[in-house]
């Protein structure tokens, strides 16, 4: 069967009103459910260093104890597993009791990271509110600061730099048009799919080619359908020629 471009445009053509329809609906919607259920997330960070590495040589002076910092590196794998156990955790809730989250929460909310090769750590919280962000990362980092010391008999943990309030602070998950693209496009597909398919199930005759396939036989006049334009302009034609020959029988008299 060959297939006819132009008869397959003139279909969507004819019912263009179902795309533009489908389209907009469907766009709309999933913009509006799109904004309603955008939850913004933020994120907050301390640095922490683990750095009891000097220690006092004959004279009294301090110098770098370069064993020590090799042990304090492999610390901070151990460290970053203390710190999301309830063992500090639990500290956390009993401390901040107005931050109104539990143990479980807490850790779900708090990740640890390291900087590779480096005595660095980083404890990163993240919640819908920056500002509670902010407190959870500072309590964590305060509560492993102290209870530290009482868990691995050392104390070597020391905070670089807390967690700040920001006054435009920016979501890490900003909000994104590809919903209401694929949308788009999803809808664009299946509204034409739709006009193909009320086409092909439409029986009616309306062309010579439909007349020649149902009865065999060729078509001997065709009878065009005519606008409401064209009628109209017709009648006003009329009904000028009506008038003229009334105004020349006038005259002739």
């Amino acid at each position: 069967m060959e297939i006819n471009l132009k008869e397959y445009i003139m279909m969507i053509k004819k019912r263009l009103w179902i795309v533009v329809l489908f389209v907009l609906a469907s766009t709309m919607l999933t913009a509006f459910y799109s904004t309603v259920n955008y939850q913004p997330v933020y994120m907050a960070a301390t640095k922490l260093i683990v750095n009891k590495t000097s220690e006092k040589d004959m004279t009294g002076k301090e110098q770098i104890d370069y064993a020590a910092i090799g042990v304090n590196i492999a610390l901070i794998n151990t460290y970053k597993e203390i710190i999301k156990t309830p063992a500090i955790m639990d500290k956390v809730v009993q401390r901040y009791p107005d931050l109104n989250l539990s143990a479980e929460q807490l850790i779900a909310m708090t990740n640890v990271s390291d900087l590779h090769e480096t005595q660095v750590m980083t404890i990163v919280a993240q919640s819908g509110s920056y500002e509670k962000a902010v407190k959870i990362a500072n309590a964590v980092s305060d509560v492993f600061q102290t209870e530290i010391p009482k868990i691995m008999k050392v104390d070597n943990v020391t905070i670089l730099n807390r967690a700040k309030m920001q006054d435009n602070p920016v979501p890490i998950n900003k909000k994104s048009n590809q919903y209401i693209v694929l949308s788009f496009a999803a809808s664009l597909v299946i509204s034409i799919g739709i006009i193909f398919l009320l086409e092909a199930l439409d029986d009616t005759v309306k062309t010579e080619d439909d007349v020649r396939e149902m009865f065999g036989a060729s078509t001997l006049a065709l009878i065009p359908k005519l606008k409401d334009k064209e009628i109209n302009a017709g009648k006003r034609s009329k009904s000028r020629r009506k008038v003229g020959e009334v105004a020349h029988a006038k005259t002739i008299q």
